[in-house]
């Protein structure tokens, strides 16, 4: 699976989890639910390796461990498929997370035409294809009944699971972004393949649900109850998954009201020793909705946090400097007036912040830019944001 593209609402910071290596400079984090999941691989396979290599013994704990990690090992190739195939397309990467259902690329950015959004969705389940086919030609070479052969029978079905899963034609799942970017093409409109791609996910997630379900019933209960609840959690997540990705659609059809000009508010520059009290006064009278801070060459070096500012008591503001309740201008948090749909949402999520100083072609001081107003455009459910008085 992959994941591109982000909106402003999208919950930021670290994931949790063991970082193994940074290969073609990507982080690779394994999340705890790994572990978990690496504990009932080794525990359901054993008995099958304890049959297949009855010389083992006790060892046999160790090759079925060894299924488990050979199945992440075809996790992990893939989601570096896509990863590398995104970053010769100049697409950024954030990480890549192993977890409880396999693992995610997190690509900062979408793909701008259906082909690359196809390369980067096949890059993966093909590679799998080729590492099961590597596999099989192990096999046949292969003595049977020996540890080599078993784990390159385990490496030729773990990558075949993983490559055929993928494919599956429904969002989030490759195959979904596969079926979203032919729609596109044929359609030349990129939302209408992602409600495609994400509805035929929502009829896969039933079908796994109600699959095992019907089956176990028909059969008075002897399909084994890890398929059953399997069914039910993959299941699950392709639903949540479908029901993101048609989230994601909504937001990116709003994209185009999202203006970095039309949203900035008004910003009244005040020096860094003014109280408070003042400083909102100031602004009051302007009409402005936004504080800059200025040296004392009237050039801009911090941007006054309105949540700080509103959390104050009325009785403290005539005693606090507004540099005390401003944010430092850095250059991620100074960004282009004409800024406008993705591109803007990609400036904000490189760098998020409450509030975001604009500057015009010339460099001057346009005005602000506040999330929670770019974050009401977004929403289908809260009103347009007011536009700054000019």
């Amino acid at each position: 699976m992959h994941d591109h593209g982000a909106s402003a609402q999208q919950a930021r910071g670290g994931t949790g989890g063991i970082v193994l290596g940074r290969p073609f400079g990507v982080p690779v984090v394994v999340g705890p639910s790994w572990f978990l999941v690496a504990v009932l691989i080794t525990w359901v396979f054993q008995p099958q390796v304890a049959r297949a290599l009855p010389q083992l013994g006790e060892l046999s704990w160790l090759v079925s461990l060894a299924y488990a990690v050979l199945l992440y090992v075809s996790v992990l190739v893939h989601e570096l498929a896509h990863s590398v195939t995104a970053l010769r397309m100049g697409l950024p990467v954030k990480r890549i997370t192993l977890h409880l259902l396999g693992g995610v690329s997190e690509i900062e950015r979408q793909p701008q035409t259906p082909l690359r959004a196809l390369l980067v969705s096949v890059s993966g389940p093909v590679l799998n294809l080729v590492l099961a086919g590597l596999g099989w030609l192990v096999l046949q070479v292969a003595e049977p009944g020996t540890v080599v052969g078993e784990l390159a029978s385990a490496l030729t079905w773990a990558n075949l699971v993983v490559a055929v899963f993928n494919l599956l034609p429904g969002l989030p799942l490759d195959g979904g972004f596969v079926l979203e970017a032919l729609v596109w093409r044929l359609r030349g409109d990129r939302l209408a393949g992602t409600v495609a791609a994400a509805w035929v996910g929502r009829a896969l997630a039933v079908l796994l649900v109600a699959g095992p379900l019907v089956v176990a019933s028909l059969t008075e209960g002897r399909l084994p109850l890890l398929t059953v609840v399997w069914g039910v959690f993959l299941g699950s997540f392709i639903w949540v998954g479908a029901g993101q990705a048609l989230a994601g659609a909504r937001t990116r059809a709003r994209l185009p009201g999202l203006v970095a000009r039309r949203l900035a508010r008004r910003a009244v520059p005040v020096p860094r020793d003014l109280p408070v009290a003042e400083a909102v006064r100031r602004a009051q009278a302007a009409g402005a909705g936004a504080l800059v801070v200025v040296d004392a060459a009237d050039r801009p070096v911090a941007i006054v946090e309105e949540a700080a500012v509103a959390a104050m008591p009325e009785q403290r503001r005539p005693w606090v400097p507004v540099g005390d309740v401003a944010r430092r201008l850095d250059p991620d948090l100074v960004l282009d007036a004409d800024l406008e749909g993705e591109p803007l949402v990609e400036a904000i999520n490189r760098r998020p912040a409450p509030e975001y100083l604009l500057k015009d072609r010339q460099g001057l001081v346009y005005g602000v830019l506040v999330l929670s107003d770019v974050e009401r455009v977004l929403s289908p459910q809260a009103p347009q944001p007011r536009q700054a008085p000019r």
